[in-house]
């Protein structure tokens, strides 16, 4: 099957991954000893859950259009894949070393990347009229953060 994506199921699948990354943070909070650390990693769960809630709300805002799927799919499989994508690909559970947080911020940073990669993925099977451009919006959230971790590594070293 071919696969076509509206952008509520793209948005849909944006808020699994945002899910994914409060919880992989929240995780990573509670293995690191340093207050500091524990403190940024609890605030960038916050800010997942901000994206996830962000995203939430463009789906409410979507039109007509932008949910209508572009492709007859009455067993709901694009969903289904786009959720597997979704829970395996980005902020999937990994065998870290949580008590490092310099580990710790190298998969944050490296999830983050896959994920504005998946998103420029997905962008391609987004027809215009279904909402493409608002995938943008994503990437660009998702930019943050590869902004804010990268600031956090390069003073870790330091």
């Amino acid at each position: 099957m071919d696969y076509v994506f509206n952008m509520n199921e793209i948005l849909e699948m944006a808020e699994q991954i945002e899910r994914n990354g409060a919880a992989f943070y929240r995780n990573a909070a509670k293995g690191i000893s340093d207050f500091q650390s524990s403190e940024l990693l609890l605030e960038l769960a916050q800010m997942e859950d901000q994206h996830e809630k962000t995203f939430a709300s463009l789906r409410i805002q979507l039109s007509e259009d932008e949910k209508t799927s572009a492709v007859f799919d009455p067993d709901g499989e694009a969903v289904l894949y786009l959720r597997a994508l979704a829970d395996t690909r980005v902020f999937f559970k990994k065998k870290i070393d949580t008590g490092a947080m310099e580990e710790i911020l190298k998969e944050a940073l490296t999830a983050e990347k896959d994920s504005i990669v998946f998103y420029l993925g997905m962008k391609e099977l987004v027809p215009e009229q279904s909402g493409k451009a608002k995938i943008d919006s994503i990437i660009k959230e998702e930019m943050g953060h590869i902004k804010i971790l990268g600031k956090k590594l390069v003073e870790l070293k330091k």
